[in-house]
Formats: C-alpha cells, sequence, structure tokens
C-alpha cells in the first residue's frame, strides 16, 4: 500500500502537465478558420518563439500574423513552446548553434561560469553579441522547426475536421435510414383508414 501512494502522487504530478497540453491541442484543433492560414500562424509562433526576446515572444507574433492575415490566436498559442520550463533547452541550442555559425570558437566565453557582480556587468557588457548568437541561432533552427511545424499542424486539423466530417455523414445516413424506415409505415397506416 505504501508502494502505491508514491506512485500515485507522480501519476497526479504527470497528469497536472499533460491535462493542460491536452486541452490546448484539442482547443488548437477547434480553431476556426482556413487551416493552412491557422497553420502558418502556427509557425509563425514556432518561429518566433525562439528568438531571444522571452516576454515578447506574443507581442511580436500577433501583429505579424495579423500583417500576413495568418491565425492570430494560433501563432499566440505557439509562442508558448518558449516557457520559462523549455528556455534553458531551446535558448541553449540556438546560442550553440548561432555561435557556430557565426563561427566564433569560444562563444561559451561570453557566458558567466559563476554568478558575482563582475560575471552579471560582464554579460551586460557582452549583451549585444550574446543576444546576435542567439538571434542568428534561432533563425538557423527556427526555420526548419516552423516548417515542421507548419506540416504537422496542417495535417492535424484537416485529419481532426475531416474525422468530424465523416461522424456527421455517418449520423446524417443514420436519421435518412431511419426517417425512410418510418415513411412506408406512415403511407401503409394512410392506405388502410381510406
Amino acid at each position: 500500500m505504501p508502494d502505491e501512494f508514491p506512485q500515485n502522487e507522480q501519476r497526479g504530478s504527470r497528469h497536472r502537465w499533460i491535462e493542460p497540453l491536452k486541452k490546448a491541442y484539442h482547443r488548437f484543433l477547434k480553431i476556426r478558420g482556413n487551416p493552412s492560414e491557422i497553420a502558418l500562424g502556427f509557425a509563425l509562433g514556432v518561429f518566433v518563439s525562439l528568438t531571444p526576446f522571452m516576454g515578447l515572444h506574443t507581442a511580436i507574433a500577433v501583429p505579424l500574423a495579423a500583417l500576413f492575415k495568418w491565425n492570430k490566436f494560433s501563432a499566440a498559442l505557439a509562442v508558448w513552446i518558449s516557457n520559462p520550463i523549455s528556455a534553458p533547452f531551446i535558448y541553449g541550442i540556438t546560442y550553440y548553434v548561432g555561435a557556430k555559425v557565426l563561427l566564433i570558437p569560444d562563444g561559451y566565453k561570453l557566458l558567466p561560469v559563476e554568478f558575482s557582480l563582475d560575471a552579471l556587468f560582464y554579460t551586460i557588457q557582452s549583451a549585444p553579441e550574446i543576444i546576435g548568437i542567439l538571434t542568428v541561432g534561432g533563425i538557423v533552427v527556427g526555420l526548419p522547426l516552423a516548417a515542421i511545424g507548419y506540416y504537422f499542424s496542417l495535417k492535424a486539423i484537416i485529419e481532426y475536421r475531416e474525422s468530424i466530417r465523416r461522424k456527421l455523414e455517418e449520423k446524417k445516413a443514420a436519421i435518412a435510414k431511419k426517417l425512410h424506415r418510418n415513411k412506408p409505415l406512415k403511407k401503409k397506416i394512410k392506405k388502410k383508414r381510406r
């Protein structure tokens, strides 16, 4: 019995994280509009989420989506891929890729190893170069991820809508079949009354 309690607690913790993701995914599938525009908005949001401007991602993605006439809601939803939990991983990759693309052999030396007042001042002085590296890395990593995001989101939306269409057609056919069965009965009853 005591062994089951930690598993239930762990399952509850996992459930707390998975349930909101499932809800967001189902909400995404139910967005109204052209599937291509929704997928383009999502791809834009993925791309913007890889830029180093955390806190401004939504403020960047939504106006850009409006400018291109893509779905603003899907763009706003996609920028949340970059969040406080995923940011260290995302920015680590984009920094590494940006440093490699810009041929900065010791790009890691721009980042502080320990936290101190001197390290903070050094980081502030190096901020333009660090942001430049993160931006280049974000573009290089973001373009293929945005293309992948477009493809998978478009496919998911189309498949979801197709499954809804099939279900509606099946219900319509079942109702028509039921009505068709009832019509001959009514005619027979009318004939008997005459």
